[in-house]
């Protein structure tokens, strides 16, 4: 009997994603010894003891800043992450924080949660405090968009829909990102290029050391007086006493964020909303149901899809043999890895390989079954990080 492949999930992950694990093929479950899989969402597995036996990481959702992955990367584990599968769910929250700042909805709220007094006393403070809370229209003012991958392009469609002008920077947009954005966004040169020309300024990049505190003081500098600064994409990437400072100059009318914080704590110009970005049932079961294929294609096939830290490598089955090898990206490791199968008496029906910086990953489909004599061969050569043997499923 075969044993089953084993999942360990570390937090909830929609029942929708782990339907799409076959029960007589997988055991998946929080208490699960020796995994050769992890599901998680939030969970910091930073300070976890990972067990050797785990083959890879899914994310469902898309920020990995809870996973150690360069450790990972030298044990020759993919982590996979799900990319776009809450960008509906983002661009919302975007446009809610869009209009709550341009029409003062939260001020205004707490004004009306306040007043006392009967129905006709009411309507007088009513009239004499609304002046207050005028606002402005969206249509007509112009929204920046620093970073255009899945999300930025649907507030971008969505702005330009409801009559602004839209201003986008992406210095490594993909092609793919390129082609679903709208035609009418102006594309500029630079982050400051944006922040120059924009009412608002919504931030959509991973946060890296290249981008921590992309939105500091000086930058704050460089934007119109009474811009609304959005930030819906991780916490790190605006430095929040530039922004407070601005905010109490009044050089920013508001900073609309996802993440609240002590110094944020009551401040009149702060919308915070507590993580709420992917918190949607429809975001939590596409993430679940994106990440859950893409390990599942892994660990069946070896095929690999939106892993943070390796190549995409994607290759159809044409033997039932097939081996996955992650490997440094140094010389003659494919040579070497033909040599060790050729020298076993293998016939290599398909081959390939795709590097990623310092990383590398080969498919290896043979005619015939891989002895764990040729297996063990192929892991000794310096460089090889991780060996797989994925026949097929009889």
């Amino acid at each position: 009997m075969v044993e089953p492949v084993r999942i360990l999930t570390l937090n909830a992950i929609s029942a929708i994603g782990l339907q799409r694990l076959p029960a007589e093929r997988y055991s998946v479950g929080t208490q699960i010894d020796s995994p050769d899989a992890i599901l998680v969402r939030s969970h910091d597995m930073k300070a976890m003891p990972i067990a050797a036996s785990v083959r890879a990481i899914g994310r469902a959702g898309a920020g990995t800043n809870n996973i150690p992955v360069a450790d990972m990367s030298k044990r020759g584990v993919p982590v996979f992450n799900a990319p776009g599968a809450n960008a509906n769910a983002v661009k919302e929250l975007v446009l809610a924080g869009m209009l709550i700042a341009a029409r003062n909805l939260v001020p205004a709220i707490r004004f009306a949660d306040g007043l006392s007094g009967t129905d006709e006393e009411i309507d007088r403070k009513v009239e004499d405090g609304k002046k207050n809370f005028a606002g402005v229209e969206l249509p007509q003012h112009v929204l920046g968009i620093i970073g255009l991958g899945k999300i930025g392009s649907l507030v971008a469609d969505a702005a330009i829909k409801l009559g602004m002008d839209v201003f986008g920077y992406d210095p490594e947009i993909t092609v793919d990102a390129a082609w679903s954005l709208p035609s009418q966004v102006r594309k500029a040169h630079s982050i400051e290029e944006v922040l120059r020309g924009s009412d608002f300024v919504t931030l959509h990049v991973p946060l890296l050391d290249a981008t921590r505190n992309l939105i500091d003081a000086k930058r704050i500098r460089l934007m119109r007086s009474g811009t609304v600064l959005l930030n819906f994409s991780r916490d790190g990437i605006v430095d929040n006493d530039a922004v407070l400072d601005a905010l109490n100059a009044k050089k920013l009318k508001a900073y609309v964020c996802d993440f609240p914080g002590s110094r944020f704590n009551g401040h009149p110009a702060v919308v915070a909303t507590p993580h709420l970005g992917a918190s949607t049932q429809e975001a939590e079961e596409n993430c679940a149901i994106m990440v859950v294929d893409q390990v599942r294609d892994y660990l069946e096939n070896g095929n690999i899809r939106n892993a943070v830290n390796f190549p995409d490598v994607v290759m159809p089955r044409e033997s039932p043999y097939r081996l996955g090898i992650a490997n440094a990206n140094v010389p003659n490791m494919v040579g070497q890895i033909s040599t060790a199968v050729a020298q076993a008496g293998l016939n290599i029906h398909n081959m390939l390989n795709k590097s990623r910086k310092d990383m590398a990953y080969t498919l290896v489909d043979v005619d015939s079954a891989v002895s764990r004599q040729v297996i063990d061969r192929i892991g000794t050569i310096a460089g090889v990080l991780a060996i797989h043997y994925l026949p097929a499923a009889s």
